[in-house]
């Protein structure tokens, strides 16, 4: 019997999960041969798990990845955390977390102090997330947030950034709520995800517990436009209740008459950058 021709078929269930697979990116019901996957299941997946080896051992360059005008037009400069590469960033999470002394000068150089919202962008663990996402997504967000009032800080690119880089952020700057843009770590679903990071007034010390997340910012997952409502609604909390972290749940709902989808988990399950 020739298993590739005959996988097994799918078995009819329940109502609600008969169309689950337009709803993830999950392989579900893909079949076999044998015990094992089917041939085009097998080289989709070595595929998608070779680019996100290569999202994460990729370098983020300003330029080439945003674009001369799109960097001219936001004023973007790039500083660096404590590691001096790619692979000391990967080995060393601690130095992800620290800006280097050249970055701390040129912050208080290039950025005012006090901003009500500060947006930061970082590589983290995917640099194919920030070129495929930042174009988009930041004009939006500082549009919206200069149309509701904010008082914006420069933004500016962290390279070989952790998400705990908030705490220094926040006490070189002293902005109300910072929102870090980083690349999250690729999963098989996509090497394209972006998560925004917010803190209030993050100082040393800091640790998750004092930060609100919004993942799977993709193509196929939170939209940009709903990325800019959801990432502003919650700023907004932080910044009226004076605390960010776990002590704040997000308040936020859908436009009416959008359809109501469960945002799906990370693409991988694991907590990213941090």
């Amino acid at each position: 019997m020739n298993s590739e021709a005959s996988p097994n078929p799918v078995v009819p269930v329940s109502g609600e999960f008969l169309h689950s697979v337009e709803h993830t990116p999950a392989r579900l019901w893909v079949g076999r041969a044998g015990v094992s996957y089917r041939t085009g299941t097998a080289l989709e997946l070595r595929r998608d798990h070779a680019a996100a080896v290569d999202a994460v051992h990729a370098e983020f360059d300003l330029i080439r990845d945003l674009g001369t005008d799109f960097v001219r037009q936001f004023g973007l400069f790039e500083v660096s955390t404590a590691a001096t590469s790619k692979a000391e960033y990967l080995s060393r999470p601690d130095l992800g977390r620290r800006l280097n002394s050249e970055a701390k000068d040129l912050l208080w150089k290039c950025c005012p102090r006090g901003a009500g919202l500060q947006v930061v962008i970082g590589d983290g663990l995917s640099a194919t997330a920030v070129a495929a996402q930042i174009p988009t997504l930041l004009p939006a967000l500082l549009e919206t947030a200069a149309n509701r009032g904010w008082q914006i800080g420069q933004p500016f690119v962290v390279r070989h950034c952790r998400v705990g880089v908030l705490n220094d952020i926040g006490e070189q700057l002293n902005p109300q709520v910072v929102v870090l843009l980083i690349g999250e770590r690729p999963g098989l679903a996509t090497a394209e995800s972006l998560s925004a990071y917010l803190a209030y007034r993050p100082r040393p010390g800091d640790t998750d517990a004092q930060r609100n997340l919004i993942s799977n910012i993709h193509s196929a997952g939170v939209s940009h436009e709903e990325a800019v409502e959801r990432i502003l609604s919650l700023a907004a909390q932080l910044r009226d209740q004076q605390r960010s972290g776990v002590a704040v749940k997000e308040v936020w709902s859908r436009m009416i008459g959008e359809p109501t989808l469960t945002t799906l988990p990370a693409a991988d399950g694991i907590r990213r950058s941090s």
